[in-house]
């Protein structure tokens, strides 16, 4: 399946502050200029009539088409087993569009444009015979035209395999590139996880794959490295010497509402914290790297994770919520779930102690809670720093000196913001002090809708940037972490403590935390 791969063109800035881009297309020399009449991108979304590929890889490509990013020429078609004709696929795609708020005189006509490029096949995932159908009418739409193709695999992983195979044999470029995004989950412990890898290897190369982890597309996370590496006061700090702790939080306030089939085979630490979590913890810990490039920026990210201690058993705290009713409402418990077994120990909580042990971070604990049915939706991270050494105002804060450290908080969603906690007099002929906000809250700053998760790393695909995306390494050096830990809950059958849906977790998570001299940031009056 190794194709040319072509440069796609850059991304053009809209706003009017300064951006890094790659060269763009016109900027190359004449002779490997390739004119864009001569190429074209068909995007094949397989399990086109799943939830995933509704709700959000059909509004990305649209919302991609609507920003004028994607290029002159592209086709979109949808490869599922279902039985549909374009006009019906066309319908099903045009109930999810929605047009960017900033944008919407000519709505309408965009979206006939962008549903006229859609298409459909019906096929098995496992059927070489139904991709070298889906080929020649990819052909027949590529005109002759260099063609580069980008599969996005929207299907569950036990058929990765089975739709890459059949994809790479019959329905592979002959003359661009040829790419294949995966979606989590990548296997359930190293072994599996090895088991897909070397798989797909046989029939792609590793430059071919894109592992997506949608949050590292969120706004929040990519501005982390932009933070640290371009603000003077950050850099300086961002170590053991000044940080006492880190935490990363990630809080749904629903449960699984009959769609527990697939979680209870996960988990909540595999489901977000062996990747979403550890993915941001990699990126915020990391050293800086010599360039912007994504190699570059991955080969800082694996030190990190090979940095890491192994996740110890005792370092975790994991929980299951249980029925609750709040205001005359009842709520479901897990095991109340239809699609979940009544005996079920799979957590839908986890709290973990992690600790890196290198130069900067030795000593640091970077504590991970990560949990569904709790008390509020969120996601964030949040730094406390050291207690200021002999502070000439201890005494205004009392025993309570937690109060009077500073604190980073980066909230990824919802209210995308960047605030820091930091301690002034309260006007008046006292000495009083106050804990204030020095807050950017982005809908207040930027009038501009900020683009979903993944509009981002879809036109990372087509373009062929890979900062974003997961390399082979990166996932077993994940994997290495938490594989142990993973494999001792299910071996002893540790029951998970119990706690009220809608409720701020176990309370072992807050003895974890004091273990390590820790409070949880979310939890704090000020909150």
């Amino acid at each position: 399946m190794a194709g040319i791969e072509n440069e796609a063109p850059s991304r053009k800035s809209k706003e009017g502050s300064s951006v890094i881009t790659a060269p763009k297309e016109h900027e190359k020399p004449i002779d490997s200029y390739v004119n864009e009449n001569k190429s074209t991108v068909s995007i094949t979304v397989v399990g086109a009539s799943g939830d995933l590929a509704k709700k959000k890889i059909f509004p990305a490509l649209f919302a991609l088409y609507y920003e004028d990013c994607l290029p002159e020429h592209f086709t979109i078609f949808g490869y599922a087993r279902s039985k549909m004709t374009d006009a019906e696929l066309r319908n099903m795609v045009s109930k999810t569009l929605t047009c960017r708020i900033d944008k919407r005189e000519n709505c309408g006509e965009k979206m006939e444009q962008f549903l006229g490029r859609c298409f459909y096949h019906s096929g098995q995932y496992d059927s070489e015979e139904n991709f070298k159908e889906l080929d020649k009418k990819l052909k027949d739409h590529e005109a002759g035209r260099i063609s580069n193709r980008l599969f996005y695999l929207s299907i569950p992983p036990n058929i990765f395999v089975s739709a890459v195979k059949c994809a790479s044999l019959s329905a592979s470029s002959a003359n661009g590139w040829t790419r294949v995004i995966v979606e989590k989950p990548f296997g359930r412990d190293s072994e599996s996880s090895a088991a897909l890898t070397n798989a797909l290897k046989q029939y792609l190369n590793e430059d071919q794959i894109f592992r997506i982890d949608h949050y590292l597309g969120k706004e929040l996370v990519e501005n982390l490295s932009v933070l640290r590496f371009s603000n003077l006061i950050f850099e300086p700090v961002w170590s053991r010497q000044y940080i006492r702790n880190v935490q990363f939080i990630f809080s749904e306030d629903f449960g699984t509402e009959g769609r527990g089939g697939y979680f209870d085979h996960y988990g909540i630490i595999r489901d977000i914290m062996q990747n979403h979590l550890l993915q941001i913890l990699a990126l915020f810990a990391m050293e800086t790297p010599v360039s912007l490039d994504a190699e570059d920026i991955r080969n800082e990210k694996v030190k990190v994770l090979r940095s890491m201690r192994t996740l110890n058993i005792d370092d975790v705290v994991i929980g299951q919520y249980k029925s609750q009713t709040i205001g005359g409402v009842s709520y479901q418990g897990y095991t109340d779930d239809k699609t979940v077994p009544k005996d079920s120990l799979t957590p839908t909580f986890a709290a973990a102690a992690l600790f890196i042990d290198n130069a900067r971070w030795d000593g640091v604990p970077f504590l991970m809670k990560a949990g569904k049915a709790l008390h509020n939706r969120r996601a964030e991270i949040r730094v406390q720093f050291r207690h200021v050494p002999g502070n000439l105002y201890n005494r205004n804060f009392g025993t309570a000196l937690d109060r009077a450290t500073n604190e980073l908080v980066i909230r990824v969603q919802p209210d995308e913001a960047i605030y820091l906690k930091i301690n002034n007099k309260v006007p008046g002929l006292g000495m009083r002090l106050d804990r204030s906000n020095l807050n950017l809250l982005y809908k207040a700053r930027y009038e501009k809708e900020i683009p979903d998760a993944y509009e981002r790393l879809l036109l990372d695909a087509v373009e062929g940037e890979r900062r974003l995306f997961i390399r082979s390494d990166e996932l077993d050096a994940a994997w290495s972490l938490f594989t142990p830990v993973l494999k001792e809950l299910e071996e002893k059958k540790i029951i998970p403590e119990y706690y009220p849906y809608g409720s701020r977790g176990p309370v072992g998570a807050h003895y974890l935390a004091a273990r390590y001299n820790v409070k949880w940031g979310d939890l704090g009056v000020d909150e």
